[in-house]
Parts: C-alpha cells; sequence; structure tokens
C-alpha cells in the first residue's frame, strides 16, 4: 500500500454472520476533506474505528501514514467520536490540559497550559462539560482534537444535534485545518454538509456505493416532479402507493421512481407531472434503495 495519510483496501469487519462493512477502499491525501456519507448504520462508524486501529479487519487492509494503526500513528490524530471524547466533570480548559498531557505537549509561559480556548468558549472556561450547551461542548471537542496539531482529523458526526450557527463555526474549523494542511475524514448523514467536502463516499449496507465530488455522484440522475392543485391529495395518493415523497414549496418530488409509475400512482388526480435533474439528497435515496433491494432481492 502507499503512503497516504490513511487507506483502506478491500477493509472488510465481519461480526458472526452480519458483515457490518464490506471490501472498502478509501484514501485521504493531506489537504483535503472526504466526507463519508450514509444512513444510520450504513458502516461509517465501523470504517473509523478500523483506521484507528480499534478494531480489527476481518480482511483486507488499513494503514495510517503508510503502515498499521499504532500507538504512534494514532499521535498524529485528531479524534473527535460521536461520544465527543471529554470528561463531563471537567471544564473545557482541564479537558485541553489532560489532553496536552497525553500527547506530551509541554506547559509553557511560567506553568501555563500550552493550550489556550478558542474564543467561542471563554465564556465556558469554569463550566464542566457536562453543563455546557451541546454546540459549546462539539466547539471543546475540535480544540481538543485540533491541540496538537494533527496531520490526520477524524470526525464522526461532529454537527450531530446542533444549531445551524454552530454546524457553520465547526466547519469553519475543519476547512481551517484542511488549509492547514491535514487531511480530514468526516462522517455525516447531512447531505447540505457535503458541499464542503472535496470528495465523497457514499456508504450503503456496508459497502461504498458511489465515490467522486457531489457532482459526479449526481450524474446524470434524475427526479420525477409533480405539480397539482391539490397537492395534499396528491402527497397522500403517492404514500399509499409506497413511494417516498417530499413536499418543496407546493410542488412535489418523488425520487426513485419514474414519470410513468408516479402518474400510475396519482389515478385520476389532475396533475402535472414531469423530471427534473436529481439533487444530492435524492441521488443518496436511490443509492441507499438499490443497495438494499440487491441485498433483499424481491
Amino acid at each position: 500500500m502507499s503512503a497516504h495519510l490513511a487507506e483502506a483496501q478491500q477493509a472488510t469487519a465481519r461480526f458472526g454472520a452480519l458483515v457490518a462493512v464490506d471490501a472498502v477502499d478509501l484514501a485521504i491525501e493531506p489537504g483535503e476533506v472526504v466526507g463519508l456519507l450514509g444512513a444510520n448504520g450504513a458502516g461509517k462508524t465501523t470504517v473509523i474505528r478500523m483506521l484507528l486501529g480499534l478494531l480489527a479487519t476481518s480482511d483486507g487492509e488499513v494503514e495510517l501514514f503508510g503502515e498499521p494503526p499504532s500507538r504512534r500513528t494514532r499521535q498524529r490524530i485528531g479524534y473527535v467520536p460521536q461520544t465527543l471524547g471529554l470528561y463531563d466533570d471537567l471544564t473545557p480548559v482541564e479537558n485541553l490540559e489532560f489532553s496536552a498531557a497525553a500527547f506530551g505537549i509541554r506547559r509553557e509561559d511560567g506553568g501555563r497550559g500550552a493550550v489556550a480556548l478558542p474564543e467561542s468558549l471563554r465564556g465556558y472556561g469554569r463550566t464542566v462539560v457536562g453543563s455546557l450547551p451541546l454546540g459549546a461542548q462539539r466547539g471543546a471537542a475540535f480544540a481538543q482534537a485540533l491541540a496538537h496539531h494533527p496531520d490526520l482529523l477524524i470526525l464522526d458526526e461532529p454537527t450531530s444535534g446542533v444549531d445551524p450557527l454552530a454546524r457553520a463555526r465547526l466547519w469553519e474549523t475543519v476547512a481551517t485545518a484542511a488549509v492547514a494542511g491535514a487531511g480530514v475524514l468526516v462522517t455525516t448523514h447531512y447531505m447540505d454538509e457535503a458541499g464542503e467536502c472535496d470528495r465523497l463516499l457514499v456508504m450503503a449496507d456496508g459497502r461504498v456505493v458511489a465515490e467522486g465530488t457531489a457532482s459526479q455522484i449526481i450524474g446524470s440522475a434524475r427526479v420525477t416532479m409533480v405539480e397539482a392543485a391539490d397537492w395534499a391529495a396528491a402527497f397522500g395518493a403517492l404514500e399509499a402507493a409506497g413511494l417516498a415523497v417530499a413536499l418543496v414549496g407546493t410542488a412535489l418530488r418523488v425520487p426513485g421512481a419514474d414519470p410513468e409509475r408516479v402518474r400510475q400512482a396519482l389515478g385520476q388526480l389532475p396533475a402535472r407531472v414531469t423530471d427534473g435533474p436529481a439533487k444530492l439528497e435524492e441521488r443518496f435515496f436511490e443509492l441507499t434503495l438499490a443497495a438494499g433491494q440487491a441485498r433483499t432481492p424481491g
């Protein structure tokens, strides 16, 4: 295997008869943000655990910085797990100082900590993490992960449950780390965050089902659109037919179904049915649906 920051080749994880991750290939280069997209249970966190060496592969290989994961390679990683990895009964400063000591960062300036709180957390310096708002907790987790200037940042759903402003600030932090030369692997199920990534891998049922930029993944995919005077009745008819339907204004968008099938589902309801370019979330739905149908035929 070549010396990428992180690389997986045909990485597979089995738990008895369950294949949680199935022959996944990925590579992360310096300065790029790679998004790992997938619904809950798609296998994203398991891939991360294999990359970190926390879970052995059943088949295939993973490497960090050109060698198998180890305590040494993990010293070059900043990791934010879904659980944040903070001690709830310590303040953000105490968490940062503990992490700095664990990474061997020396104290400077007459005994003061070698790391400082980011501006957004200055008002929480004396508050234990367990009492902080979720957005502030995630900010502290980011600060802790970045304090030792890692070459690779691994973030597992880092913006889950936080408000849009906090999400934007956290993504600014990710972009800053990448501009400074760090590689970033981030998992998310928020399709709107995909635009922040240089490259995407879409996972479904443990496998990578698409890879590339957002526009490459969408490709020529189309979505069926419905305009009806009684949109509520049209929505109900499509739902009753088992179709996934989304309301955008007063128009309906139906991914994964061709116009003829939609017309049949509408029956005698007067409506204009057309098709147009799909959005990323609609293409994601199609890929996930196709993966599920392939796994359970019929």
